[in-house]
């Protein structure tokens, strides 16, 4: 009889067992009599290190510790839409009916996808057929918005010697089975597993030469990413990163969105899964869960499956892009995901690098953000992840390690303020420390689809935000009274964009989402009045009758003022810019 492996040391979530050959790295193992879940992280001749995703209160030495001789995985397929999962994807929804009060109960023994929930299957394959990894041999409809394409699992391939009719099956009914050529048989189910540790392959990685388009002005015109591309938002607390991730995972254009709250306050993520539940989706008219994944991993669940949510949410973002979607995966925050590898780093008594992160979270760091990708999949079609974490440096200090490695990994920075958060300017999004790489590949498209006048806008719209910046420290020293006039130009200006533009309300029907070409007209108008103003200004026109004519201030308003199907407005700001000018000139 093999010897039973049991606990021989408790260390928080880390636990070791003595003496043992039967574990091999990252393996999924069950630990103790509640056969709590975790994960083999150090083998060495004496001991075998387990990090236990679930609270390891109880636990006591000499409790068996049972193998699996699988990794760390996730279970992919139908029923994973509109759901909500913990970060080692248990069904939260359904441990809530098992659980006698308000709280997990341990080792909640739940399947990650319902059982019984019927889906009707067309089923696009046929007997004889050569599968091939990735190909999609079935589909159903998972929500109102979301068609479900059931794909051969990357690592599978063979010949079609089984097929089913199309139906209404259950998600681990048998779909198909295939022979590959070592004559080894595979049963094809509506879902499969994966460890979420290893990416999904793709056919091809293509370039980040498609913007995500958020509605946001600020991040659409100043600071754009692509799809397929990462990006960081930082800011120090109350700054506004999760109100900003919210808006985005809102408004995005993205097909599908993944929000991993990990380590974040329960009332926060409260918020969110109320948020959700109530908006309803400006493409589809449904509700936004139909398309949304939302894993729950609040600040007083176990330290070791917060490391494993970003995981989580990552693969089952993966998933989704290899049947060919578009999709925007929201961490909030990954400086807590860090901090969860230092408390077990600290736990594994390893050498602590700089503020106490273990020297492996750049690397860490870079793995995750470098699974970002816009790609062709193995089915022959595109699909993307764009990541978007929040970083959460401890008093808004953006030169400690987890801001500046992200810095390192992702192209697109945008750096939140806390003292525009307080004067209630919304995106907090400094433009003066943010800033975005994808520009020259995204041009193109801009180019292409608005004309190069947006390109043009931008640039101006930039330097004058610059140029005021440098103005702004003459003034704390002098004051603005000693400026010449072209000088207060360049601030009344730019106060405009600030607020006009800049500034964006989340709650105003016209303002939570403006559409590309409705930004374009507000810069040409903003900039139209800028040039004109500049014009008097040369003729000797005191900038103080300019500011009485009400212009600067209008302009302000203009994102209210303006529906956003009713452009053509734009035109009548620039006749009455016209006329009021022509009228002070011919008094001068």
């Amino acid at each position: 009889m093999a010897k039973e492996n049991v606990i021989f040391g408790i260390n928080g979530p880390v636990v070791t067992v003595k003496n043992s050959k039967d574990f091999s790295m990252m393996e999924l193992v069950f630990v103790g009599n509640f056969k709590l879940a975790g994960e083999v992280i150090n083998i060495n001749e004496k001991f075998t290190t387990i990090q236990v995703y679930e609270e390891t209160t109880g636990l006591r030495p000499g409790e068996p510790v049972v193998g699996t001789n699988s990794t760390m995985s996730v279970t992919l397929g139908p029923g994973i839409m509109s759901n909500i999962f913990d970060g080692i994807q248990r069904p939260l929804f359904d441990i809530e009916k098992q659980s006698n009060d308000s709280f997990i109960d341990k080792a909640a023994d739940v399947s990650v996808l319902s059982l019984e929930r019927v889906f009707d299957v067309n089923v696009i394959i046929s007997k004889g057929e050569e599968l091939l990894p990735g190909q999609i041999y079935a589909t159903c409809k998972e929500t109102e918005v979301i068609i479900h394409k059931c794909l051969v699992p990357p690592n599978i391939s063979g010949k079609v010697v089984k097929v089913s009719k199309s139906g209404k099956y259950k998600v681990n009914d048998t779909i198909a089975v295939i022979k590959n050529e070592n004559s080894n048989i595979f049963n094809l189910t509506l879902c499969h597993k994966w460890p979420i540790r290893i990416p999904r392959p793709v056919a091809k990685r293509l370039g980040a030469n498609i913007p995500l388009i958020t509605g946001q002005r600020t991040l659409d015109t100043l600071f754009p990413i692509a799809k397929g591309g990462a990006a960081a938002v930082p800011g120090g607390f109350g700054a506004g990163k999760t109100m900003t991730q919210h808006q985005l995972a809102k408004w995005c254009d993205a097909d599908i969105i993944v929000y991993v709250g990990c380590g974040e306050r329960g009332n926060e993520m409260s918020q969110v899964l109320s948020e959700f539940s109530e908006l309803i989706d400006p493409k589809s008219g449904r509700p936004m869960t139909d398309r949304t994944i939302l894993i729950a991993n609040t600040s007083n669940m176990p330290v070791a499956a917060r490391e494993a949510s970003i995981y989580t949410g990552i693969t089952l973002a993966e998933y989704y892009r290899d049947m060919g979607y578009d999709v925007a995966m929201m961490a909030d925050s990954t400086s807590r995901w860090a901090e969860a590898l230092r408390e077990i780093s600290g736990r594994l008594e390893e050498m602590p690098a700089e503020e106490g992160f273990p020297a492996y979270l750049p690397s860490r760091i870079s793995e995750f953000y470098e699974r970002a990708s816009r790609s062709k999949t193995l089915c022959g079609l595109e699909g993307s992840i764009t990541v978007i974490g929040a970083v959460s440096p401890q008093g808004a200090d953006f030169s400690e390690p987890v801001t500046q490695n992200t810095k390192r990994f992702v192209r697109c920075f945008w750096a939140l303020d806390k003292s525009l958060a307080y004067a209630r300017h919304y995106p907090a999004v400094n433009w003066m420390t943010s800033y975005s790489e994808y520009f020259n590949d995204l041009d193109s498209w801009f180019t292409k689809n608005l004309g190069y006048e947006f390109i043009d806008y931008r640039k101006k719209i930039n330097e004058i935000l610059h140029e005021e910046d440098k103005l702004m420290e003459i003034v704390k020293l002098v004051g603005a009274d000693v400026l010449p006039d072209n000088q207060k130009l360049v601030i009344e200006i730019a106060k405009v964009i600030r607020v006009g533009f800049l500034q964006q309300n989340a709650f105003h029907k016209e303002d939570t989402f403006v559409n590309l070409e409705k930004q374009k007209q507000m810069m040409r108008v903003i900039l139209y009045l800028n040039q004109k103003a500049k014009h008097l200004i040369s003729s000797s026109i005191p900038i103080s009758s300019l500011i009485k004519l009400g212009l600067f201030e209008k302009l302000t308003k203009m994102k209210y003022d303006i529906p956003n199907n009713k452009l053509e407005m734009f035109n009548d700001y620039i006749k009455e810019i016209d006329e009021k000018f022509e009228t002070i000139f011919k008094k001068v």
